[in-house]
């Protein structure tokens, strides 16, 4: 447990920095809220060439030049696979909004720091960058940059933007990238912009009570490969465990979570889908709805977490990431 007066100078340094945040407890999984150090030795990715990057099932050939910034043309590397993108999805607008699928993809499938947007209705995802607006979705991480972004972004937006941006995501079907495996040992990682990745070479550490989540390609993915599928190592035993929680009801413990999110955690109106989400976004969320770092109308949620114990938290994301969406 951390000493008293360093907790109090914490959060006194923390409360400066962003008002509404809150410093990491003793217990705090970092692995759900990565934030850039310095790179694992033999994992520097390689100078642009200025060569033409390809991926799979894709005719495409796209240099790194053309999508290395986020306030332009996106990498739309398989654009069969949606309708035509509003501008503010597809390009943004200057200086300060990136376009909506530098991040989130163009089919809307997002990646393990941010999250997936297909399929979400246009009131949900309207309240969400208002949440994001008016510091409700603070994060409980000051220093993770997608949140900070994301805000940013939601400050700097207009709501003819929002709203065009709103019906695109809506208008998608969701897909899930994210395999749930369960085991004992993972694959070493390192922070790799905003998300975890294999450490070249090595080799395994134990798991613990954690989720490790990475994608099985680096380099597809540091190409926005909408595509690009990502593995979640959990626990044994998890993904059981996760299925009887959502679905035990326990006076002042927990809830049914299908009741509201529907039978399948595919979503029931303005609730949004919880099956085939990247499980480190959903660890983030329970964590910032008990941390009290999330709020606004999603503030009900705070009730629902309060007695989960952080292994509750990682068997019901596993759980419900496993399931299709």
């Amino acid at each position: 447990m951390s000493h008293p007066k360093v907790a109090a100078l914490c959060l006194l340094v923390a409360s400066a920095l962003a008002p509404g945040r809150t410093c990491a407890a003793a217990d705090f999984p970092t692995w759900a809220y990565p934030v850039a150090g310095p790179s694992a030795p033999g994992a520097a990715h390689p100078a642009d060439d200025g060569s033409p990057q390809h991926v799979p099932n894709s005719r495409l050939a796209l240099t790194k030049a053309q999508f290395a910034a986020h306030v332009t043309t996106v990498p739309d590397w398989h654009p069969e696979e949606h309708p035509a993108m509003p501008a503010i999805v597809s390009i943004g607008s200057e200086p300060r909004v990136w376009a909506c699928a530098y991040c989130h993809l163009p089919n809307g499938a997002g990646r393990p720091e941010n999250t997936s947007l297909a399929g979400l209705t246009v009131a949900y995802f309207k309240q969400q960058v208002a949440d994001f607006r008016h510091d409700n979705r603070a994060g409980s991480e000051p220093k993770r940059a997608p949140q900070n972004f994301m805000i940013a972004i939601a400050k700097a937006s207009t709501d003819d933007e929002i709203a065009r941006a709103a019906a695109y995501f809506a208008s998608l079907r969701p897909e899930s990238f994210v395999k749930v495996v369960e085991t004992d040992t993972v694959p070493k990682s390192y922070v790799a912009g905003a998300m975890l990745a294999r450490v070249p070479g090595g080799g395994v550490e134990p798991l613990g009570d954690r989720i490790i989540e990475m994608p099985e390609d680096l380099e597809r993915a540091d190409n926005r490969d909408s595509r690009t599928p990502y593995v979640a190592y959990v626990p044994f035993g998890s993904v059981e465990r996760g299925a009887v929680l959502v679905a035990t009801v326990k006076a002042g413990q927990t809830q049914q979570c299908g009741i509201c999110h529907g039978p399948e955690f595919k979503g029931l109106g303005d609730v949004p889908r919880l099956a085939g989400r990247s499980p480190s976004y959903l660890m983030r969320q329970l964590y910032d709805f008990k941390s009290g770092t999330r709020t606004g109308t999603s503030g009900l949620m705070k009730a629902v977490v309060a007695s989960l114990s952080q292994e509750d938290m990682v068997a019901i994301v596993a759980y419900v990431s496993s399931r299709s969406p």
